[in-house]
């Protein structure tokens, strides 16, 4: 693996919010899928589908045994797993995201909280002197990974602002839901087990601190802090979430990035095992743990785990005596009002009133449109809506809560797709302050444009500004700059460059980009600029003579300003503001101050582009 392909690499965990969302259109799918087969399933033969799911399975190890249902291996086991990835996601937007500023945690905080409530409320006022009304902690919770895959399908061109403010909101109220489902409904716990799995999970932080760690040891305590929730009567599910939360995300330093480089050099002279080996591992230090959890678990989860879990808990016979007696019990109308009305009730009020108590101070990330189908989505109820109505209610009951929370899910759908739709007739002014809302967005870039010291193309007065960090010898800066000329067809668009030349894998990298410069010094910097990146293969000393040559530039001041390295300083200012803005490789693109994760392709950077400029003219 080269370096540049390391870093690409990099680029992609960085960005690890996006590769979450780019799989969950196809999870969304694939869970849905599953519902449908479980239905159809179950109505076919609900014998069959119950037998199979009781399905007793055991494990023995010496004297000791333990022995679930198959259901409860999917739905305790299999699911931590899920939670697990929901808790890394919620922790990477606190390390890295817009969370990251603690005080745009109270807004949505306290909007998934009130999500919570109001339902719960509703939920036991209609169900009040009937049958399941001890089971309102099924309307509490949001399904994190139905909701999420809705809204990439229903809402595809919505700004990336949306879905962390609604991520925030899922987590506030998955980790109370999960502790209402530990605390409300369980009936025994035994201390004992509980504090054997508690000292287990410390374990786990102890050795996660220790400088040689093998992956199979925080695993294997892992495990056991699992078995030891599950056997003291308390749901283990809740280990997932709080194993993801406590694990740390990070963008990977340009020490380390050299480093590893350094180690996959020394492989290719010598490609030994031991040497390809230091040289993966020295790859996978410089990456977060919680970049490495997401991508290795996030394909499982949403189209294994998930759907798994649908397929053993979605199934009800839908025969005509059944639907006719459910719809008629108040149950089901129970659990629909308090998703498809509590929830945006819930959300949008608060929503509302912390921005006026705070006066103005603390308002939501995204706009009112934008707040409203975050309400909406929320009331798309699954995962722990099906858990907590299998540990309050049995029989026909439980049959009619799943039907509930199946009808809430399609209805509040269907109610979020027209939400977002109103917003495609908008003009693009009104769309932007729907969706986006008037919050300053956060600042990534440190070092702010400087028209007198940085080289800068497109308009002076662009309300969009795109710099670029790159390398002239970097083979995916090469890539890129087509793009950015088709970008600059886009009279609002100003374009800067600042040099971050790889010196450790790219031998000439350091002198073209003093050769631009002294070519600038010449005023033809950008004319040396764009011939360098047509002729990466072309950076030698006697190359960069030729190519001053066909730029017509005094060759004998160009010839001493590389001899002599008369603009490193400006070489290096640009490094040293790049390492202040966190960048680690190239190319790495900041629009508006706002540093762009993901793909940099003509698509992906014009929709950045457009959702930057109607924040711009929104302020």
């Amino acid at each position: 693996m080269s370096y540049d392909e390391t870093t690409r690499r990099v680029h992609r965990f960085a960005g690890g919010l996006r590769a979450f969302a780019a799989a969950e259109s196809a999870s969304a799918f694939a869970l849905g899928a599953a519902v449908v087969a479980a239905l159809v399933w179950c109505t076919a033969s609900p014998e069959g589908y119950e037998r199979l799911w009781s399905t007793h399975l055991t494990l023995t190890l010496g004297d000791h045994e333990l022995g679930e249902s198959l259901r409860v291996w999917v739905n305790s086991g299999l699911m931590t797993i899920f939670f697990l990835v929901v808790g890394l996601e919620a922790r990477r937007e606190f390390d890295l995201g817009d969370l990251r500023e603690r005080r745009r945690f109270l807004l949505p905080c306290a909007a998934g909280l009130a999500g919570m409530l109001v339902p719960a409320l509703l939920y036991l006022v209609i169900l009040r002197g009937h049958d399941g009304a001890g089971a309102w902690g099924m309307v509490i919770s949001t399904d994190t990974a139905l909701a999420l895959g809705l809204l990439s399908l229903v809402g595809r061109g919505l700004p990336e602002q949306l879905r962390v403010f609604l991520v925030t909101v899922f987590v506030v109220d998955d980790v109370v839901a999960l502790l209402v489902v530990t605390l409300a409904y369980t009936d025994h716990v035994n201390l004992r087990l509980l504090f054997f799995a508690l000292v287990a999970l410390a374990a786990v932080a102890v050795v996660r601190r220790l400088g040689s760690r093998p992956v199979l040891v925080p695993v294997l305590l892992l495990a056991v802090a699992w078995v030891g929730l599950l056997e003291s009567g308390v749901d283990p599910i809740i280990l997932g979430l709080v194993v993801g939360l406590a694990t740390s995300a990070y963008a990977p330093s340009r020490g380390d990035l050299e480093e590893a480089s350094n180690l996959f050099l020394g492989f290719r002279e010598q490609p030994t095992a031991e040497l390809a080996l230091a040289a993966n591992a020295g790859v996978i230090r410089s990456l977060s743990p919680n970049a490495l959890l997401q991508s290795r678990l996030l394909p499982w989860t949403g189209n294994i785990v998930v759907p798994l879990f649908a397929l053993a808990n979605a199934g009800i016979p839908l025969d005509p005596d059944f639907l006719a007696s459910a719809y008629s019990h108040p149950l089901v109308w129970a659990i629909v009002v308090a998703y498809v009305v509590g929830k945006p009730v819930g959300v949008v009020l608060v929503s509302w009133l912390v921005e006026r108590l705070t006066g103005g101070s603390v308002r939501p990330a995204v706009g009112w449109t934008g707040v409203l189908g975050s309400g909406t989505l929320a009331g798309i109820g699954f995962t722990v809506s099906f858990i907590v109505a299998a540990m309050a209610l049995s029989g026909d009951r439980l049959d009619e809560a799943k039907l509930g929370v199946l009808t809430a899910a399609v209805l509040a759908t269907a109610v979020s797709v027209v939400v977002f739709a109103r917003t495609s007739r908008m003009t693009e002014e009104r769309r932007a302050r729907a969706l986006l809302g008037q919050a300053a967005p956060l600042q990534d870039l440190r070092t702010d444009v400087d028209p007198e010291h940085d080289h800068v193309r497109g308009a002076a007065g662009a309300t969009v500004t795109l710099v670029e960090y790159g390398d002239l010898e970097c083979p995916y800066c090469g890539r890129a700059e087509p793009i950015v000329r088709e970008l600059l067809a886009d009279t609002d668009l100003r374009y800067v460059w600042r040099h971050l030349p790889l010196t450790d894998v790219h031998p000439y990298a350091q002198l073209a980009a003093e050769a631009s410069e002294a070519a600038g010094a010449q005023g033809r910097f950008w004319e040396m600029h764009d011939r360098l990146l047509e002729h990466q293969d072309r950076l030698a000393p006697h190359d960069l003579l030729e190519h001053a040559r066909a730029l017509d530039l005094d060759l004998d001041l160009f010839r001493e300003d590389l001899v002599n390295h008369r603009h490193s300083a400006r070489v290096a200012r640009d490094a040293e503001s790049a390492d202040l803005s966190g960048v680690a490789g190239t190319p790495t693109f900041f629009i508006n101050g706002r540093r762009h994760h993901g793909s940099y392709n003509l698509a992906t950077l014009s929709a950045a582009i457009a959702d930057a400029r109607a924040r711009a003219l929104m302020r």
